[in-house]
């Protein structure tokens, strides 16, 4: 007998839609707290046409995150922003599109795994990403999350051996965050051939949309790597601009370029 098919949460079903269509997926992040208008910037971008919304959670130990997400999360904590606060503030962001929290693993379990989950629902998050958290170690979040209908996104790397890409795949939620290429994050000149093979090799084994992340910068690199994958998560290039200075507008307008560039390719 085969197993049942699962049921798709909102962020999984909205981006099979999109991709269903025939589009490639772009998911922005954005550091939550950043300054006073954050939740301008997240509705922004979700209007420039994001497919969903990454927030970062600010954290003092952030370590996938390079020296542009590691300033921003530094100026959202000196600011006095913390993650309750910040995601009590996305229960009013209204933005049309599912939204997913990146945290580390520390504020999660400080909350505590089930009071945590309750307060991501509560305040109409879809899903979430806790990058140095191993699937090994997960399961007890992955059982509150599921519990409470949070999707956990699960993150492969260019080192996953082929068994445990698998078994990756099979527990991800939302989609599966392909991080293109070791180290940590940042803008880079050239998408990295392993970014590519990545994507291949998660596509080989799973229909849940695969997302790759990490050193995508710019339209062309998007579209280059979506050649493969489904779509891009950018984040160091769009944060860059927000620390500069350029707020909702800018951010739109980095966004909508992406979205062509996305879009030309799929053409």
């Amino acid at each position: 007998m085969s197993a049942p098919e699962r049921e798709f949460g909102a962020l999984e079903s909205a981006l099979r839609k999109s991709r269903d269509a025939g589009q490639k997926l772009l998911v922005p992040y954005v550091t939550g707290g950043l300054d006073d208008g954050w939740l301008d910037v997240v509705r922004a971008v979700a209007a420039a046409g994001a497919d969903a919304i990454e927030v970062g959670l600010p954290f003092s130990d952030p370590v996938m995150d390079g020296p542009v997400i590691q300033e921003a999360s530094v100026r959202a904590l000196e600011r006095g922003t913390t993650p309750s606060g910040i995601i009590a503030a996305l229960a009013n962001a209204d933005v049309g599109i599912p939204i997913a929290v990146m945290s580390y693993i520390n504020p999660i379990a400080h909350l505590g795994y089930r009071r945590a989950a309750m307060s991501l629902v509560a305040s109409h998050i879809a899903g979430a990403i806790v990058p140095d958290l191993p699937l090994d170690e997960s399961d007890e979040w992955r059982f509150e999350a599921d519990r409470a209908g949070v999707e956990v996104v699960q993150l492969i790397a260019p080192t996953t051996s082929d068994e445990r890409l698998v078994r990756i795949c099979e527990v991800a939620r939302g989609f599966v965050y392909a991080v293109g290429l070791l180290g940590v994050t940042g803008e880079r000149d050239a998408v990295a051939d392993s970014a590519l093979t990545l994507a291949k090799r998660a596509k080989l084994v799973t229909d849940t949309p695969v997302l790759v992340g990490v050193g995508i910068s710019t339209p062309d690199q998007a579209a280059a790597v979506s050649t493969i994958s489904d779509g891009v998560i950018v984040g160091s290039a769009l944060v860059r601009r927000l620390l500069e200075g350029e707020g909702p507008h800018g951010a739109a307008a980095f966004v909508a370029t992406l979205r062509a560039g996305l879009d030309d390719a799929a053409s």
